[in-house]
């Protein structure tokens, strides 16, 4: 027999609808228990998936240093390649750019010293020269001439010179003239003195006057 047997059809009608939001309820009270046992799988606050034990959080710790880490990369200055020069050294500039230091440029030599007045010294050979002896050895005058003229001397005459004694070998020139110069080299070349002419032979022809004395040593003494 059936539930409704005895009622109304007004009756019948609402029971059948009080059954089937019973039945609704009874639905959704079954979905909401099954979606509460696994609310431990549900987004949480932050939206994000949470294991059990585990904090949804990131840790301070590791947050503080990759802000550190990247802070210093940030202002680290780039590392200079291997090919940048050094602060501080050198660039290696080529020949005549700026900032290297220039090759100092070889300086000339400077010129080696010719022997004092060697044109000069040669010149004065022309000027002629006489040889007298004024000791008793013989040929001594001789002998003093072919020396002479051995180093390129002009001696045109050779003789005695007897008007008195002459201490030492000694070449007479007129001062002012070019025989000052050439009794001066001989002097120097032979290790004789110079000295201007005296009163005896003042007005003696033109050229130096060499009167050699006993002492005289033969052969060239160079300068």
């Amino acid at each position: 027999m059936s539930v409704f047997s005895g009622m109304s059809r007004p009756m019948k009608a609402a029971g059948v609808a009080l059954i089937g939001v019973a039945i609704i309820a009874a639905v959704i009270g079954g979905i909401t228990a099954l979606g509460g046992g696994e609310g431990s799988n549900e987004a949480g606050p932050s939206g994000t998936s949470t294991q059990p034990g585990t904090s949804s959080a990131p840790s301070s710790g590791s947050s503080s240093t990759a802000t550190a880490s990247s802070s210093t990369s940030a202002s680290s200055p780039a590392s200079p390649s291997p090919s940048s020069p050094a602060p501080g050294q050198p660039t290696s500039a080529g020949p005549g750019q700026p900032g290297q230091p220039g090759q100092p440029g070889q300086q000339g030599q400077p010129g080696q010293p010719g022997q004092p007045g060697g044109d000069q010294q040669a010149s004065n050979k022309w000027v002629t020269v006489r040889v007298l002896n004024n000791s008793t050895i013989k040929g001594l005058a001789d002998r003093a001439a072919e020396d002479f003229r051995g180093a390129g001397w002009n001696v045109n005459e050779v003789g005695n010179y007897s008007q008195g004694i002459i201490p030492t070998t000694t070449a007479y020139y007129r001062p002012g003239t070019d025989e000052e110069a050439a009794a001066k080299q001989l002097a120097q070349e032979f290790d004789i003195k110079a000295e201007p002419r005296f009163e005896g032979i003042q007005n003696a022809t033109p050229g130096v006057i060499i009167i050699v004395t006993k002492e005289y040593q033969s052969g060239h003494k160079g300068s």
